[in-house]
């Protein structure tokens, strides 16, 4: 099946994961300990937005290294995620499993995206 080519960020399906992964980061930290606000729970929240604010970012580049450069920075943001998360469960402070499955969806959607911009077209 052929899809249109996206006219802005938001027609990204990685780009609707990624920020579907952000409303549930929001949702998750929520209940972290209030003396976590500047801690933890402002640094898994940056580092969520981060993600999808690179790929929307990135959409409006121009050029194939540049754009990637953008992913690449939403890639670095997304593993910065998953250890914020297993700090997250190891402090006790929750563990969420959709959330996880969330977050895998969303770094092999990155990756295929950052694959597709760097392959020339023929």
């Amino acid at each position: 099946m052929n899809r249109a080519p996206a006219k802005t960020f938001q027609d990204l399906i990685v780009w609707q994961k990624a920020h579907e992964f952000v409303l549930a980061i929001y949702r998750f930290t929520d209940v972290f300990p209030k003396s976590e606000l500047y801690g933890l729970t402002s640094q898994l929240r940056r580092a969520a937005v981060s993600i999808a604010a690179n790929i929307a970012e990135g959409f409006r580049k121009s050029g194939r290294a540049y754009k990637a450069r953008f992913m690449n920075t939403a890639q670095g943001s997304l593993e910065e995620c998953r250890y914020y998360l297993i700090l997250a469960r190891d402090l006790n402070y929750g563990h969420d499993a959709a959330m996880n499955n969330l977050l895998e969806e969303v770094s092999k959607l990155l990756t295929a995206y950052s694959s597709a911009i760097l392959t020339p077209v023929s």
